[in-house]
């Protein structure tokens, strides 16, 4: 009997990790409850799909991500400046900006994208639309639970 593994379209539970290169956690779903994914549909990134393909119910694998296998590299393009007028538009009149906030933006089309406040002032604000990973190896560890 053929023993059943992670296939590019597997509907799978795992329990992940996403370690920065000082050992800090960035995610960890070992210490609270599996995560539930199915495989080509955008829900996790190709680079860590990649790494669980041919995996068997109870296996583990680990593997160090380049910035360039994962989120790529810090982009300075992607540090832009908005006006004030464009941060409150669509918004309540009374909510506040601090910086280290990820603020949600609505783009032509009805997509959103997301930045991290960088620093604001009374004329507008910088942004860094960068994945927070850019430009740092992480190290992906996964064990699969079930295959569904």
């Amino acid at each position: 009997m053929n023993k059943l593994t992670v296939l590019p379209n597997s509907y799978l539970t795992l329990n992940y990790r996403l370690t920065l290169p000082n050992g800090e956690d960035y995610i960890n779903t070992f210490v609270d409850r599996p995560a539930t994914v199915l495989m080509g549909s955008g829900q996790f990134a190709p680079c860590f799909e990649k790494v669980l393909l041919g995996l068997a119910v109870g296996e583990k694998k680990s593997a160090v991500l380049t910035p360039e296998e994962s989120f790529g590299e810090r982009k300075d393009e992607l540090v832009q400046w908005t006006s004030l007028k464009a941060l409150r538009e669509g918004r309540d009149d009374d909510v506040e900006f601090n910086p280290g906030d990820v603020i949600e933006f609505n783009a032509p089309g009805g997509a959103q994208y997301a930045g991290v406040l960088q620093s604001i002032d009374d004329e507008g604000a910088w942004f860094d639309f960068n994945h927070p990973l850019a430009g740092r190896p992480v190290t992906f560890e996964a064990e699969i639970v079930a295959i569904l």
